[in-house]
């Protein structure tokens, strides 16, 4: 079964079109990672105005991947955008958000997903980027066999941030798909 998904997913950009699929995915993802953490994830609806304010934002500079099972539709996202702040200025791109259905782990999608990510931040002249997350999540293994630093506060806590300062080797671990 895990190779017919894999073989019959296509990653591409998120359009517009997509912003009902994406905003249901959206929430079931959150809340597949999030729930044993947290009780109160965001409903369809303000997922669906918050993606479609993107979407209509007259400064679009952020990008989004979808992965499109031929079964099941949208199956797992990325979004990526710059990232410049004075708290971490060694990172120029932010992963500002990726999910993948649970039952789709571990097939390397998130993999692939993740290499895209880097891949368009490298086109762009970044060539380092952040994400900031849950400290508690389990997908942070992810992030770590990925080749992520943990981010530390300057009191020494790990609040869930992680960091590759080299997206060229981080490209390099995924598959092009």
């Amino acid at each position: 079964m895990s190779m017919s998904i894999k073989t019959s997913a296509v990653i591409r950009e998120a359009t517009l079109a997509d912003v009902p699929a994406l905003a249901r995915l959206h929430v079931t993802t959150f809340n597949e990672t999030h729930a044993p953490l947290r009780h109160d994830g965001p409903t369809y609806e303000v997922r669906e105005s918050q993606w479609q304010s993107a979407f209509h934002s007259a400064t679009k500079n952020w990008f989004c991947f979808v992965i499109h099972a031929a079964d099941d539709g949208l199956i797992g996202f990325a979004k990526g955008q710059p990232y410049a702040h004075a708290d971490q200025p060694e990172f120029a791109g932010e992963l500002n958000k990726i999910y993948l259905l649970r039952k789709y782990h571990r097939l390397g999608l998130g993999r692939q997903l993740i290499g895209r990510v880097a891949r368009r931040f490298l086109s762009q002249g970044i060539s380092s980027m952040l994400l900031f997350g849950d400290a508690r999540n389990p997908s942070n293994r992810f992030y770590e066999a990925m080749g992520a630093d943990r981010l530390y506060s300057a009191d020494g806590k790990f609040h869930g941030g992680y960091g590759w300062r080299d997206l060229q080797k981080l490209a390099s671990l995924c598959p092009v798909d």
